[in-house]
């Protein structure tokens, strides 16, 4: 599986045979919001195009042309890729009371069990999440802090599902302030090796527990 991180929430994932499934595309949200952003994700096309929560930052559908969608939206959904589950969670630590809903997915990639978890800000997994989590041997976890959780309890959560390899999103890099730096997720991941990729795509395998920092575009 190759994965392509495009900055904050936004995946293409790239099958050995070629299907893809693209996550939270965005458009030109620096100009919506009056700040500094990545560039717009690049016009894409993909099997499956899933959509973890109804943010400008991470809702642009109209960048992705997909044979199906599924927008954010729990319950279990059989695509061309395979069952995808989506699991309701909150995007704050208040029960959704400040930034509303978000959906976790969790579905399988050449025999790899992958999970993203969107603007993920709860303080930690309900019982009824983690059973229907499973398993995860490819994790795509927000680190920043702000409006998802932070760096050490983002470590927490990936040792409790059992992650082998981990890919940060969601934090502070040359095109984004105003979300915490990756420092103290790295000084936490005392179980895993880091590897540094000065680009934003590389190839994924489960041989060695790795974190995979990706370079993303700025």
């Amino acid at each position: 599986m190759r994965i392509q991180w495009f900055g904050q929430g936004a995946f293409l994932l790239t099958c050995d045979d070629g299907e893809r499934i693209a996550i939270d595309p965005f458009g030109d949200v620096g100009a919506l919001f009056k700040r500094r952003f990545y560039p717009a994700v690049p016009e894409l096309e993909a099997d499956l195009l899933l959509v973890t929560h109804e943010h400008p930052d991470h809702n642009a559908v109209e960048r992705v042309t997909a044979g199906q969608t599924i927008r954010s939206t729990a319950g279990r959904f059989e695509t061309s890729l395979g069952d995808v589950v989506g699991i309701a969670s909150e995007h704050d630590a208040t029960a959704g009371t400040e930034r509303g809903a978000n959906v976790i997915y969790r579905f399988e990639l050449d025999g790899l069990k992958v999970a993203h978890f969107g603007d993920f800000g709860q303080p930690a997994l309900r019982p009824e999440q983690r059973a229907a989590l499973g398993d995860v041997d490819v994790l795509m976890l927000p680190i920043g802090g702000g409006p998802t959780i932070g760096g050490e309890p983002a470590v927490r959560l990936a040792e409790e599902v059992g992650a082998n390899v981990v890919v940060p999103m969601h934090y502070r890099t040359e095109a984004i302030d105003f979300l915490d730096p990756p420092d103290e997720f790295l000084a936490a991941c005392e179980d895993w090796e880091v590897e540094r990729v000065e680009r934003n795509e590389a190839s994924v395998n489960v041989s060695d527990r790795r974190v995979l920092l990706l370079t993303p575009p700025s």
